[in-house]
C-alpha cells in the first residue's frame, strides 16, 4: 500500500498546545440553532448572532455540524462540495464573517471532517459511475454483481445491504451508510492525495480543528471477509488504518489545530493509541455509555452503565491520552429525558457530572437550558430518515401504528434537533415562520431569554472547572461504584481534592462515604439543592448535586 510523503511545518505541535485541555465545548447544528433570514432553516448568520450569548455561557469553542453543499439525504452527511456551503446557511462570505467574529471573541471554530464518504451527486462519484475504466472509478469501491446477487452479504449502519447494483456498468459500490453515501476508497493514494488538499485548504481558511466524522471505518476487509460474532467487523477498525490515521495525523500537527475522532468501536483499553500527544488525535467520542435499558418504546438510559463505562474511560486515559466528554449530542435523544425526568432540576445534576470530569466537555446546543425531547405524535412529524425506515420496518412485521410509532420515536435522532427556544414568542424565538421541524411547545417555560437555572448552574460550573487546575488535571476516582442511582467521584491536584456528588434519581437514597476521612475540612462549593456539611452518612434525594472542595496542606 503506497504511503504519501508528508512535510510537515512544525514537529509535534499538537503536544507543545493543549489549549483543547482547558476549553469547553459547544456543539451546533445548524439547521436548528436560529434563523436569521424567515426561511424556517438555520443559518450562519443566525450563529453569529448568537455569539454573545454563547460567550457569556462561557465556553470557548464551537463544533458546527456539516454546513457543506449536500443533497441533504442525510441532513448534510452526504456531501457533494467540500468546500461550497449549503445556499440553505448563507455562503463561504457568511461563513468567513462568523469565523472572524468568533475569534474576535477568542471563540475557536471547529468544523465536521466527512471523509469516509461522499454524496452521490459530488461529481467524483457521478464520474466514477460512468464507466469501468473511468479515471475516477477506483475513488469509490465498485465489485462485480448482479441484481441478484451482491459481492457479499454485509449490512450497512442504514439498514439493507452495504451494496447498490448500478445496471450502467453492471457493478455495485459499497456503501456503509445509505445507498446516497458511497464510500470513498482510502487505498487510493490519489483519494487521500484530494482529501488531503481539501483539509488544508480549510485549515489555511483559518478553522481551529475537525471533529472527524466515521473516521474508524475508513479501511475495509476483503470482500471474502467472514462475519462471526460482529456484524460491522469488515468496517471498523480494520487492520491497515492506521497508515491513513497517521497521514492525517501528520497534517494536523502541521497545523497545530484540535481534533476529535468519532471512533465508534474503539474500546476504552485501545483508546490511549487514538487520543492524547502519541495518538491519530487530540481525543475521541466513545459510545460505550450511551446504553438503554427498559422495554422497546420505553426505554431509558443505564445509571449503572453510565456511571461504569465513563469510569473506565476516565482510568483508562489517567496518564495518557484524553476524554471528549459528552451526554447527548444530534444522534441521540436528550440526556435530561434519557437519564432523568426533563425537570430542571435532573439537568444541572447531568451538568454537574459532565463538566467535572477529567476531559474536554461538549455541551450540545439546547443543553444548557434544559430542552427535552419533544413528544412525537405521528410519523410525519419525523425528517430521520432511519427513524421512518425503523416504522415502516416494524409496521412489516405486523406492529400496530401506535406501537410501531413508540418503538420507532422512543431514541430518534430527531429529539436534538428539534429547533432552539431561545424565547417565549412564536416558534420559541428560532424563526418567523414555520420552522423546518417543530418547536417543542415547552418554549414558553424552556428557553434562552429566561437564563434559567439551569443555564446559570453550566455557567457557574464552567467558571469553576477553569479555575482550578484539579478539574483539569488531577486525578480522578470514583466512590461506590456499585450504588445504583449516586454518580460521586473525587479529583484531586496536589494543593486541593473535590468531591462530586451526585443523586441522579427523585427517591432519597442514603449515601456512605468513607469512614476515614475528616470531614471537617470540606467546604461546600456549589449545590442545586440546601447547602449542607459534608457527613459520612448523607441523605440525598431529587436530583440534587453537591461539589466540595477539601483544600490539602
Amino acid at each position: 500500500m503506497p504511503n504519501l510523503v508528508i512535510e510537515p511545518k512544525t514537529v509535534g505541535a499538537s503536544s507543545k498546545n493543549s489549549w483543547w485541555k482547558n476549553a469547553v465545548g459547544y456543539q451546533i447544528y445548524p439547521r436548528s440553532f436560529k434563523d436569521s433570514n424567515h426561511d424556517g432553516i438555520g443559518d450562519l448568520n443566525g450563529i453569529r448572532q448568537k455569539l454573545p450569548y454563547l460567550k457569556e455561557l462561557g465556553i470557548d469553542f464551537i463544533w458546527i455540524n456539516p454546513i457543506y453543499a449536500s443533497p441533504n439525504v442525510d441532513n448534510g452527511y452526504d456531501i457533494s462540495d467540500y468546500q461550497a456551503i449549503h445556499e440553505d446557511f448563507g455562503t463561504m462570505d457568511d461563513f468567513q464573517n462568523l469565523l472572524n467574529e468568533a475569534h474576535q471573541l477568542d471563540l475557536k471554530i471547529i468544523m465536521d471532517l466527512v471523509v469516509n464518504h461522499t454524496s452521490d451527486q459530488h461529481p467524483w462519484f457521478l464520474e466514477s459511475r460512468k464507466s469501468t475504466d473511468n479515471p475516477y472509478r477506483n475513488y469509490y469501491h465498485w465489485a462485480d454483481a448482479t441484481k441478484d446477487k451482491m459481492p457479499n452479504d454485509w449490512q450497512s449502519f442504514f439498514g439493507g445491504s452495504t451494496w447498490t447494483y448500478d445496471e450502467t456498468t453492471e457493478q455495485a459500490y459499497f456503501h456503509v451508510f445509505a445507498k446516497e453515501q458511497p464510500d470513498l476508497n482510502w487505498k487510493n493514494p490519489k483519494v487521500r492525495q484530494e482529501i488531503y488538499q481539501m483539509i488544508r485548504w480549510w485549515l489555511e481558511l483559518g478553522i481551529d480543528g475537525f471533529r472527524i466524522d466515521a473516521i474508524s471505518h475508513i479501511q475495509k476487509e476483503p470482500w471474502d471477509f467472514t462475519i462471526t460474532d460482529n456484524q460491522w467487523a469488515p468496517f471498523m477498525n480494520v487492520t491497515g488504518i492506521e497508515t491513513y490515521l497517521e497521514e492525517l495525523k501528520a497534517i494536523f500537527n502541521e497545523y497545530n489545530v484540535m481534533t476529535v475522532g468519532e471512533a465508534s468501536g474503539v474500546p476504552h483499553n485501545e483508546a490511549a493509541n487514538w487520543t492524547g500527544d502519541n495518538g491519530y488525535f487530540n481525543m475521541i467520542f466513545e459510545l460505550e455509555h450511551c446504553q438503554r435499558i427498559g422495554e422497546q418504546g420505553r426505554q431509558k438510559g443505564s445509571i449503572p452503565d453510565l456511571k461504569h463505562y465513563l469510569n473506565l474511560w476516565q482510568t483508562s486515559l489517567a496518564n495518557d491520552g484524553w476524554n471528549a466528554l459528552y451526554l447527548e449530542n444530534h444522534d441521540t435523544p436528550r440526556s435530561v429525558s434519557v437519564f432523568g425526568d426533563d425537570s430542571p432540576e435532573a439537568a444541572k445534576a447531568l451538568a454537574t457530572i459532565l463538566l467535572l470530569l477529567k476531559g474536554t466537555p461538549f455541551i450540545y446546543q439546547g443543553q444548557e437550558i434544559g430542552m427535552t425531547n419533544y413528544p412525537f405524535r405521528s410519523i410525519e412529524e419525523i425528517d430521520a430518515a432511519d427513524t421512518i425506515h425503523f416504522y415502516q420496518t416494524l409496521l412489516d412485521q405486523g406492529k400496530m401504528t401506535t406501537e410501531a410509532l413508540a418503538i420507532a420515536v422512543n431514541w430518534s435522532r430527531d429529539h436534538s434537533r428539534t429547533p432552539f427556544q431561545w424565547e417565549d414568542t412564536l416558534h420559541g424565538g428560532f424563526s418567523t415562520t414555520n420552522p423546518w421541524l417543530a418547536v417543542n411547545n415547552n418554549y414558553q417555560t424552556i428557553n434562552a431569554a429566561q437564563k434559567n437555572s439551569v443555564f446559570q448552574h453550566y455557567q457557574s460550573l464552567i467558571h469553576l472547572r477553569k479555575q482550578h487546575d484539579a478539574f483539569i488535571n488531577g486525578s480522578f476516582q470514583l466512590i461506590a461504584p456499585e450504588h445504583p442511582t449516586i454518580f460521586a467521584y473525587t479529583r484531586t491536584a496536589e494543593s486541593e481534592s473535590w468531591l462530586v456528588l451526585v443523586q441522579l434519581d427523585r427517591a432519597q437514597t442514603t449515601f456512605s462515604l468513607p469512614t476515614s476521612w475528616n470531614y471537617s475540612d470540606w467546604e461546600e462549593i456549589i449545590t442545586t439543592d440546601e447547602a449542607r456539611p459534608l457527613n459520612q452518612e448523607m441523605l440525598l434525594a431529587d436530583f440534587e448535586a453537591h461539589v466540595y472542595r477539601k483544600k490539602i496542606n
